[in-house]
């Protein structure tokens, strides 16, 4: 028997980004376990990526390129060979094209793999040298990624390894036992060493469980309680003025504007009582270093950005970043000194208009000028996770659009497609991983050989390229070439990091970064002034207000909406789905259980609800059913269901996105799923006919 042991990277769209080890026998893939030596991963992989090898060996594995011979969403197709795949694919682009330009064509594809060649690079550029529509990434990050530009200069903070030094811990909007699980480790850490470790979040989490306190303000008032908070810390004569006037921007309009928002205010617009409030503002004031780990949760909701400015500039305010283990984080990816924009879209490429990914049910039912006439989708399952369901769902349907899917497994979106092409996993391609959690690169080595005729995308998109006559030499490097040209970068070239030496170590920290410092203590952010910009004339410039403030929910803060609709609705990351990978498959299906709505009983007994019943949940958009469980996980006017199970396998064919909004945040275009509001009333169904889909794929 023939074993090697291979070392790669997790994929999927997590803070984590773990090192894996995968043991291959006779060629097949055995065993898999976290990398013990990495100080992130240290040897452990989340329930979910623990079964992940019943994902790559599942009898549902799309093993042939196939065109559809049913109608569209019926899931009916016929295998075809490679090369018919590849011309019928070209064909729906030249002749989408030839109809309306080639702005007609859209790529659409986000975080399936958050591989650099197999997602962000590749893809892209083909589809922009064609000169495409390029795709606003905008659904997951936009509006934390604009706020942190506009304040801290881009995605930093202090090192996730170094929370265990805080004395205080505020975990804001994340649910890091679920979706971010490593990072409790060194929560734990500071816990155990006397830290007070407090979680803010609307529901009451695994994670909010597990911390000294849980503070759940209402959805969407998050700036209120920041701004509440830092008003506390002034009450108290706390704050670090010499710091402030050193190392920031808009300190004294920010100090003006506090001055409107005494504690009491702050508690109100949250629902919060004052004490509460009141007591971690002091705890703030009192304890240094203070570490604020911020969520993306809380960034789904109409004044987004403005929840996260005002949140990162608490530390400004107390000093925090003088200290090592203190100050804010909210993603690590602007540390990475890589060069993924200049591979995806060289500069010579022909400019095109911008297509926000989040309005994807509004760009293929309304865009016109030109109409989406053509669209590949790639590591992503649209018609599951994008805002009002529905109405996307209708405009995969249209006869005129021609859809191309690359996919592993038969997905809601690949049903729709005309042409369905094999896509490897994880295991059996080759790609370079940055980490949004951490501060280590990641190489990902092939383990195993692709399953039948399923192929990378990126030798998809090469292939793809030659049939449709492009000879730009670019589209046909290989994916080391590729990986190399985007750590081709100043700051890697220095450190000697190179793809050769990233396949011999499987992951490297990036340097420049020790643990166990301040980075940002005496400024040196990555703004313009290297200063925190309570104050940033950017915004004024765009004509949004420059300084940190408080924007209130579009549909949360609605009073006259929440006569017809009171109850708030939001949809949280599950425990053992990552957005909907996972969502089809039974061990991981069995763990989930079948969708439930979590209703407080105040509003369960208002309505005649019992945990148990089938209920309907419905607004102008649209409607779903599902499950009712009566519990005080969620404050009274708020419902959480779990996001990103499949229309196709939830009871009545929809799901949550069903109901959500096409609105953006206030900054970025991002989505805003969580400023949601629905009615909820017993469903007429009755009680046999629940969640049969659900079970039948559990029992497969």
């Amino acid at each position: 028997m023939a074993t090697k042991v291979v070392r790669g990277a997790c994929p999927l769209d997590c803070p984590d980004t773990c090192s894996w080890e995968i043991t291959v026998e006779d060629g097949r893939a055995v065993g898999l376990r976290g990398v013990r030596e990495h100080p992130f991963t240290r040897g452990a992989l989340c329930g979910k990526v623990n079964h992940y090898l019943d994902a790559l060996h599942g009898d549902d594995r799309l093993l042939y390129p196939q065109r559809r011979v049913g109608a569209k969403g019926e899931g009916r197709f016929e295998r075809i060979s490679w090369d018919d795949a590849l011309e019928l694919t070209a064909d729906g682009i030249r002749a989408a094209i030839a109809r309306h330009g080639p702005e007609s064509v859209l790529p659409y594809y986000y975080a399936g793999s958050m591989g650099v060649v197999q997602s962000w690079t590749t893809g892209p550029r083909l589809f922009a040298s064609l000169g495409a529509s390029r795709l606003g990434l905008t659904i997951c990050t936009a509006a934390a990624s604009s706020a942190l530009r506009a304040t801290i200069g881009g995605s930093v903070g202090f090192d996730p390894e170094d929370i265990g030094l805080a004395k205080l811990v505020i975990l804001w909007g994340t649910n890091i036992l679920s979706a971010n699980v490593h990072q409790w480790r060194f929560v734990l850490e500071a816990q155990q060493a006397g830290a007070h470790v407090v979680c803010i979040d609307p529901i009451r989490s695994e994670t909010a469980e597990r911390c000294d306190e849980h503070i759940a303000p209402l959805p969407g008032t998050d700036a209120a309680l920041a701004l509440g908070l830092m008003r506390a810390v002034l009450d108290a004569g706390a704050e670090d003025r010499e710091w402030l006037e050193e190392h920031t921007i808009g300190w004294p309009e920010l100090e003006h504007r506090l001055e409107e928002w005494s504690v009491e205010r702050a508690a109100e617009t949250c629902g919060l009582d004052v004490d509460i409030v009141r007591t971690l503002g002091n705890r703030l004031a009192a304890t240094r270093p203070s570490a604020i780990r911020v969520g993306l949760g809380l960034q789904r909701h109409g004044g987004a950005a403005a929840a996260i400015r005002a949140i990162v500039s608490i530390p400004a305010v107390t000093g925090d970043w003088r200290h090592p283990g203190g100050g804010a984080l909210c993603m690590t990816a602007g540390h990475f000194p890589i060069n993924v924009d200049g591979v995806a879209f060289p500069p010579d490429l022909p400019e095109a208009r911008e297509v926000n990914m989040s309005r994807l049910a509004e760009a293929l039912t309304e865009l016109d000028d030109p109409p989406i006439t053509a669209l590949a989708v790639f590591n992503a399952n649209p018609a599951a996770t994008v805002p009002d369901g529905n109405r996307a769902r209708a405009g995969f349907a249209r006869d005129d659009l021609f859809t191309v899917v690359l996919e592993q497994r038969m997905t809601d979106t690949a049903r729709y497609a005309d042409v369905l092409l094999p896509a490897t996993m994880q295991p059996e391609h080759t790609d370079l991983h940055y980490a949004y959690g951490h501060l280590y690169l990641s190489w990902n080595e092939p383990a195993v050989e692709p399953p039948g005729e399923a192929l990378p995308n990126s030798e998809v998109f090469r292939r793809l390229a030659r049939v449709l006559g492009l000879d730009d030499p670019r589209l046909q490097q290989s994916d080391v070439e590729v990986a190399a040209a985007v750590l081709d970068t100043p700051t890697l070239r220095e450190a000697g990091i190179t793809v050769e030496t990233l396949r011999e170590q499987g992951y490297v920290r990036l340097p420049g970064l020790p643990r166990g410092t301040a980075r940002y203590a005496e400024g040196g952010f990555p703004t313009p002034s290297g200063k925190v910009q309570l104050l940033s004339e950017r915004l004024a410039e765009r004509g949004v207000d420059p300084l940190v403030g408080y924007v209130p929910p579009r549909e949360g803060g609605d009073a006259a909406l929440a006569e017809r609709y009171p109850l708030v609705l939001i949809a949280p990351a599950g425990r053992f789905f990552v957005n909907s990978t996972f969502a089809s498959i039974p061990w991981h299906l069995r763990k989930m259980g079948p969708p439930q709505l979590h209703l407080h009983p105040t509003d369960a007994t208002a309505r005649g609800i019992a945990s148990g019943d089938r209920v309907r949940v419905w607004n102008d958009r649209g409607e779903f059913e599902l499950e009712a469980l009566v519990d005080d996980a969620a404050r009274p006017g708020v419902a959480f269901t779990f996001k990103s199970y499949w229309p196709g396998l939830s009871p009545g064919g929809s799901n949550v996105n069903s109901t959500t909004p096409v609105r953006d945040t206030d900054l970025g275009g991002g989505p805003t799923f969580h400023d949601n509001r629905v009615e909820v009333e017993v469903a007429a169904l009755p009680k046999r006919q629940r969640h049969a889909a659900v079970a039948a794929a559990t029992a497969r």
